[in-house]
C-alpha cells in the first residue's frame, strides 16, 4: 500500500503542472442550486474523520436544512491514497444524483469493511461488493476504474482545491467560501449554518 500510495503522489504531483484548469462541472452535489447557503466539504473516503463527518453532520444537514431548499450541499474529491481515488471514481459510475450519495453514504457507513489491506485489487473487488447492493454491475465498475477520464477529473479536482483553499486535512469545510474551523459537532455547525441564512 506504501508503495502504491507513493506512486499516487507523484501522479498527483506531476498532474499539478499538466492541469491547472478548475474542475467545477463533476462535483458532487444535493439540494437547491440556488440556496443562500453552500457547503463545499472536501473528503477523502478513507479519511475516519471524514466518515464520522458524513454520518453524523450530513444526514442532519439533509434533514434540516438540504431538503428544505436552503442549502446545496457539494461533495468534493479529495482523496489522500488510491483506495479513496477508486471508491470516488466507483461513486462516480452512477448517473443519478441520488443514487451517488446514497452510495457514498453506504462507503463511508462500510469504510472500515473495504479500506483494509495492503492490495489495492482485494480493496478493488470490496468496494465493488458495496456498490453492487447499488445496482451497480462489476463490468460497469471495471470500465469506470480504467477511464482514465474519471481520474483525471478527481485529482485535477483535488489540486484546484488545493491551490483555492489550501486544504491541510479532510474534512476541510467551507460554508459561503469561508473556512469553517470549528469542532465538527452539530450543534455548532447548525449555528454556523442560521448565521447564514
Amino acid at each position: 500500500m506504501r508503495e502504491m500510495n507513493k506512486i499516487f503522489f507523484k501522479t498527483l504531483f506531476l498532474l499539478f503542472f499538466l492541469f491547472s484548469a478548475q474542475a467545477n462541472s463533476k462535483i458532487l452535489s444535493i439540494g437547491n442550486s440556488n440556496a443562500k447557503v453552500i457547503v463545499k466539504v472536501f473528503s477523502s473516503l478513507t479519511c475516519p474523520h471524514c466518515a464520522d463527518f458524513h454520518q453524523t453532520i450530513f444526514e442532519n444537514l439533509k434533514k434540516d436544512f438540504i431538503d428544505k431548499g436552503l442549502v446545496k450541499f457539494e461533495h468534493h474529491a479529495f482523496p489522500l491514497d488510491l483506495a479513496a481515488l477508486n471508491a470516488e471514481i466507483i461513486v462516480r459510475c452512477h448517473i443519478d444524483k441520488d443514487k451517488k450519495f446514497n452510495l457514498l453514504n453506504e462507503i463511508y457507513e462500510k469504510q472500515k469493511v473495504w479500506a483494509v489491506g495492503t492490495d489495492i485489487d482485494k480493496i478493488n473487488d470490496l468496494i465493488k461488493k458495496v456498490a453492487s447492493k447499488h445496482n451497480l454491475k462489476n463490468e460497469d465498475m471495471d470500465k469506470c476504474l480504467k477511464n482514465d477520464q474519471a481520474q483525471d477529473d478527481i485529482l485535477n479536482q483535488r489540486i484546484a482545491a488545493q491551490k483555492k483553499y489550501k486544504i491541510e486535512s479532510t474534512p476541510t469545510i467551507i460554508i459561503n467560501e469561508k473556512k469553517y474551523t470549528g469542532k465538527v459537532d452539530y450543534k455548532q455547525f447548525k449555528k454556523v449554518i442560521e448565521r447564514n441564512l
